[in-house]
């Protein structure tokens, strides 16, 4: 499992996050494994095993996603087994997911974030423009918190008015940076460099803490948890991918081409955007009064 857990780690560069979901995942199937049916080794379950599994997960009420989640998990893990040869057959080409209701993402109103980004006065100072900049690249860019932690000075481009973006299994994508996200980053990095000169750690990664290590996902969790708070009281709405799906949803409503969105969300397929179609109601209210001879 340890072999797999490196796989994930350096060769398909999950975020760490993902890998340590992946860990209790695969650990708590041994553990089933163990205590039920006396078999150490997950590689030598075969699929009723594996549904069996399945099946005391629902007995216990979990969450459909968090069942998916897990069963995905296995599928990563027998396909790794596959690949390396441990094993001849892949148990999980029998194993069904359990259906899920669709929830949409939650997003923040475009009037209250663009009111809290462009009237609230924040320090001016480093720790103040750092906290600028991490709201506003999540919002102006749209970009997953693993995205933002993982961006270098090397990956901004000033003149070309672009950020280089590595994103799942290490691809590439550049996302074009707003007249206003410009200004804030110029301004931090004016900051940063007063601040931490001689520190090379600190010129390496763009986001950096007061005493100049790298950001962590705590810190830009407490982060944005601590501005959104200001302008919402719902607690799904107060995490840092909210800021992508509301990037997402005020660009399909001003019109935005999906295949576009797609691109700048570095999503594989355009099925995963597609759910924003769902929240540009009002949108699809314009077109249809505007259009429609009933309406």
């Amino acid at each position: 499992m340890e072999l797999f857990f490196d796989y994930l780690r350096f060769e398909r560069r999950y975020s760490p996050h993902t890998v340590l979901s992946y860990q209790t995942d695969l650990r708590q199937f041994s553990a089933f494994l163990e205590a039920t049916y006396e078999l150490k080794d997950p590689a030598q379950a075969d699929h009723m095993l594996i549904r069996s599994w399945v099946v005391a997960l629902m007995q216990q009420h979990q969450d459909p996603r968090t069942v998916n989640r897990k069963i995905a998990c296995l599928r990563s893990y027998y396909k790794y087994l596959l690949r390396t040869g441990v094993i001849q057959k892949n148990p999980m080409l029998r194993i069904t997911s359990p259906k899920v209701a669709k929830k949409l993402p939650d997003f923040v109103a475009e009037d209250s974030l663009n009111g809290l980004l462009n009237t609230f006065e924040f320090p001016q100072d480093l720790a103040g423009s750092r906290d600028q900049l991490i709201l506003e690249l999540l919002y102006g860019t749209g970009i997953r918190l693993s995205e933002l932690i993982g961006i270098g000075h090397e990956d901004i481009s000033l003149a070309g008015k672009t950020v280089r973006v590595t994103g799942k299994g290490n691809k590439q994508r550049l996302v074009p940076l707003n007249p206003t996200l410009l200004l804030v980053l110029e301004r931090y990095i004016a900051h940063k460099q007063r601040e931490f000169s001689s520190d090379s750690n600190a010129r390496r990664a763009l986001l950096v803490t007061d005493k100049g290590e790298p950001l962590y996902e705590k810190f830009v969790y407490r982060t944005v948890k601590h501005y959104l708070s200001q302008i919402t009281t719902a607690s799904g709405q107060q995490h840092p991918h909210v800021l992508r799906h509301s990037f997402a949803t005020h660009l399909l409503g001003k019109g935005a081409d999906l295949n576009a969105i797609k691109e700048l969300l570095g999503h594989a397929n355009l099925a995963a955007t597609q759910v924003y179609t769902h929240l540009s109601i009002d949108k699809l209210k314009s077109v249809f009064e505007k259009a429609h001879p009933k309406a």
